[in-house]
């Protein structure tokens, strides 16, 4: 039975990878910040432990965990643990992106940096990273999640051409709206770091971004339910020759085209109109 090991599986895209891989035949340790959230999982029967890629001891004792219970091997890993603080850039404190990008990139990479021994020492392993479409494209009032996924980005571009001399894979998955808690979860990060009230745009918060992060309205007409991503990554970790990246939902397809054709101004004014 393969082994992965998956980052933020108290809800949304994480918690179905979980399901859908442990249905997939994989062994799955499936973790959480809290303690509670691992425990539900446990009652669901999943292997869970708690994993706060915000703590380097607790990435270090997670990894622990997982070589205790394999005996130090580890066949895959999916880097799926990240969250978003909506606000214009300018009203972004250092602290915003300090908190950020701890999450999405520095304790992502700390942990990824933990595996790859492993891997190396069982001659082969997967590292699947989940992205976003907002790391191909950038929107209004997400600069601080775009910020960490471009980054993200361009990590793992760096890290697959070094381990082009491995047999370990290293792979992007990038989703488009995907129902999940993303945006719920934000709301925390956004009352703690946006001072909104003072901001000079005060007015176009209220007309927008307050509404959309607290009322929700509509779905996004292109949504897809996280089992959209999961069969994605099955595809990355089970093809025998899996592609640098794989795009789920439309928009993720249209801006990975329109990155690449159109001008710096003509993909402004498209995104412009969001």
């Amino acid at each position: 039975m393969k082994t992965i090991l998956i980052t933020g599986c108290s809800s949304g895209i994480g918690y179905d990878a979980a399901h859908g891989l442990k249905r997939a035949g994989w062994r799955v340790f499936a973790t959480c910040r809290a303690e509670a959230d691992c425990a539900r999982l446990h009652a669901e029967g999943l292997e869970s432990f708690p994993l706060d890629v915000d703590d380097s001891d607790s990435i270090a004792s997670g990894v622990a965990e997982v070589v205790a219970r394999t005996g130090g091997t580890l066949d895959a890993l999916y880097n799926n643990a990240a969250f978003a603080c909506p606000g214009a850039v300018e009203d972004l404190p250092r602290g915003a992106l300090r908190e950020i990008f701890e999450t999405n990139l520095f304790g992502l990479h700390e942990l990824t940096c933990r595996v790859i021994p492993m891997m190396r020492a069982q001659g082969h392993g997967r590292i699947v990273n989940c992205s976003s479409v907002l790391g191909i494209v950038g929107i209004r009032w997400r600069g601080a999640y775009a910020a960490s996924k471009f980054a993200l980005e361009g990590l793992t571009d760096i890290l697959r051409l070094e381990m082009s001399d491995t047999p370990i894979r290293v792979i992007l998955i990038e989703p488009g709206p995907i129902a999940s808690r993303i945006r719920a979860n934000s709301i925390p990060h956004f009352e703690h770091w946006i001072d909104w009230r003072n901001s000079p745009r005060r007015a176009e918060y209220e007309a927008k971004l307050l509404k959309r992060l607290y009322q929700g309205g509509k779905p996004d007409r292109w949504q897809l339910p996280p089992a959209a991503v999961t069969a994605k990554i099955l595809r990355a970790l089970e093809s025998p020759n899996p592609k640098p990246r794989y795009y789920v939902t439309t928009p993720t397809w249209v801006s990975g085209i329109a990155r690449r054709l159109l001008s710096t101004r003509m993909l402004d004014r498209l995104l412009g109109r969001g």
